[in-house]
């Protein structure tokens, strides 16, 4: 009577393991999680507005945003590139308003086709000499921060 449990416990196993790989049924030809990297993403103009590039502890920071108005209360899409990508930073954080960041919302990026990407909130009242603030933590914790000039 074992042996003829055996095969019949192999294929059920058999039959699990292989059920994992199993893909949603769908219309589209190749459904994939990951946004496509090729346009701009959705609510992104498309134009940008390049803010500057600086030097900071040795890695150069570069930063755009996309055009449009800035309006208290608003957001604005940041784009920051280090060393041309990623640049060995664990996290980036942005932020609109004062060095202090009072009366900001400090937004943490993501990683959007290999560079660092955000909307960062836009105080309001927006305080005046509002800048860019970008703040960097290098993947030893190391945190440093730069600034750049929104160009209203």
């Amino acid at each position: 009577m074992r042996m003829s449990l055996f095969p019949i416990a192999m294929f059920a196993a058999a039959a699990l393991l292989t059920g994992c790989e199993r893909k949603p049924e769908t219309s589209e030809p190749n459904p994939s999680p990951a946004p496509k990297t090729e346009a701009p993403a959705a609510g992104h103009s498309g134009e940008v507005i390049e803010l500057g590039e600086t030097t900071i502890d040795g890695m150069k920071v570069k930063a755009s945003r996309d055009k449009g108005e800035i309006k208290p209360g608003g957001d604005s899409p940041i784009d920051i590139w280090i060393d041309g990508g990623l640049g060995n930073a664990a996290a980036v954080r942005f932020w609109i308003g004062t060095e202090d960041a009072k009366g900001s919302v400090k937004a943490k990026a993501d990683v959007e086709a290999g560079h660092w990407h955000t909307h960062a909130d836009i105080p309001d009242p927006l305080p005046a000499g509002s800048k860019l603030w970008v703040e960097i933590e290098a993947k030893g914790g190391k945190k440093t921060q730069t600034s750049f000039e929104m160009k209203m």
